[in-house]
């Protein structure tokens, strides 16, 4: 993997991001020439319409990013990526449509943008056929030698196996007398020279997955190869890269105080992430408004009780703060005040309200917090006060979450459905701590567009 603005994306789709960018442009003056053809005009040199091609490329690529066409789904069935090039194809002309309407020099003729369009769904399709599976081998996938063969070295080897993992495990090395998980593993006692076991398999990273390290840590070994070339790596920070999230399986204190990361607080970061919540929500109130107030009329045809409602919720450095939502459950669906996590098919949800929690249209009015400076668009999903108790008490590191302000949507959410127990909060608290450590505009960036994808396809909706 290649870490951008803090953030790890894997060559194979760096490389495929880039390829198909040039591959967009190429179609965009396809799908010129032929429209111009086709009327009977001159064609004209390509440098006097570069700029409206790289805005068609650029919109239809954000567009392919925000549902998902380089995930890894998209990446292993070519079923999964036509449905996905699709809509991003309609998305992307949507987004073109608007960017005439503000700057028409930018931008293609519209029936240009349709055919260039065309022309590119046809062709992003035959590249993905022809190329898919070469992205996906091997030739782009990290080598890496594995010292340990227990519990950790069996989680490693257990992610090796998932669709689109960015990595190969070349071997196994036992490290202790502890009968091995991995029975294909060699003993560090059987190998001369560790250093050169390592080199002689091209393997580029060891990673250290000992269950115990008290006087098991081979510092001899871990300087010689490094003073091969070859990267070596600690669990924690192997996890990171690869899931995108911090393993509360394997982290400890010293990591998260030593390791690179948590500079959410820089000044100019969080000055203009302030500034663009305040003219993002300010424009999305004044566009939302008749929605907001079509199906608060709906709420109040269909149950009694108000339209919206208040809620406590645990916002940055753990001081409470009110959210406003659409309701969407009956008035008494929690008896006396008392929290209960939301459940699938949950009865106490009207029929309106499953509706608007399918659309995320309950959400909208909690741009107001975001307006007032209590949330932000991206950041940890804030919580009510009696559940961030009980899960303090429970899940290591949980407080940490609470050092940055709250978000309307998120990493977590963008990665993983919802849930409602103790298991789910725990792998929503490891995306948190993830963004918290590796913070960027740019991440910001890729979780609004990623967003789109979760409202289009309802994931995680309840």
């Amino acid at each position: 993997m290649i870490r951008l603005f803090k953030h790890y994306v894997p060559y194979a789709v760096l490389l495929l991001a880039v390829l198909e960018f040039g591959l967009l442009v190429a179609c965009a003056e396809a799908g010129w020439v032929l429209r111009i053809w086709q009327l009977g005009s001159r064609v004209e040199p390509i440098q006097n319409r570069m700029a409206q091609l790289l805005s068609l490329a650029g919109a239809l690529q954000l567009a392919m990013l925000a549902v998902g066409a380089y995930g890894t789904d998209a990446l292993q069935s070519m079923r999964f990526a036509a449905a996905r090039l699709l809509v991003a194809m309609v998305l992307g002309l949507i987004f073109l449509a608007l960017l005439f309407f503000l700057t028409p020099g930018l931008v293609l003729w519209r029936s240009n943008s349709v055919y260039a369009t065309g022309v590119a769904f046809l062709a992003l399709m035959l590249f993905r056929a022809l190329f898919g599976g070469m992205i996906g081998g091997h030739a782009f996938k990290r080598r890496i030698m594995v010292l340990g063969a227990g519990r950790r070295a069996e989680r490693i080897r257990e992610l090796s196996k998932l669709p689109g993992a960015s990595f190969l495990v070349v071997g196994y090395i036992g490290m202790t007398q502890d009968p091995p998980r991995i029975t294909s593993s060699i003993h560090r006692d059987a190998i001369e020279s560790l250093a050169e076991h390592v080199v002689n398999l091209n393997a580029s990273e060891v990673v250290l997955a000992l269950d115990e390290r008290r006087n098991a840590l081979p510092l001899a070994d871990l300087l010689r190869i490094k003073t091969t070339g070859v990267h070596v790596n600690e669990l924690s920070s192997f996890f990171e890269r690869e899931t995108g999230r911090v393993d509360l399986d394997s982290v400890n204190p010293s990591w998260l105080i030593f390791s690179d990361g948590f500079s959410s607080g820089q000044m100019l970061s969080k000055f203009a992430k302030r500034i663009f919540d305040l003219i993002v929500s300010l424009a999305l109130l004044i566009l939302a408004a008749p929605l907001i107030l079509l199906f608060a009329i709906a709420i109040k045809l269909e149950s009694r009780g108000p339209a919206f409602y208040r809620q406590k919720r645990v916002g940055l450095y753990g001081v409470e703060f009110s959210i406003l939502k659409l309701r969407s459950m009956r008035v008494d669906a929690e008896v006396a005040g008392q929290a209960i996590w939301a459940e699938k098919d949950d009865p106490r949800i009207t029929r309106v309200g499953r509706i608007i929690r399918k659309a995320r249209v309950d959400e909208l009015p909690q741009v107001w917090t975001v307006l007032t400076g209590d949330m932000s668009f991206v950041g940890p999903r804030p919580e009510r006060q009696q559940f961030v108790t009980d899960l303090e008490s429970k899940l290591p590191f949980y407080a940490e979450r609470h050092m940055m302000k709250p978000g309307i949507t998120g990493w977590a959410q963008i990665n993983y459905p919802y849930g409602a127990s103790l298991d789910d909060a725990r792998h929503k608290l490891e995306y948190d701590l993830y963004y918290a450590k590796n913070y960027t505009p740019f991440l910001d960036l890729l979780i609004l567009l990623q967003t789109v994808r979760v409202l289009l396809w309802n994931d995680g909706a309840r």
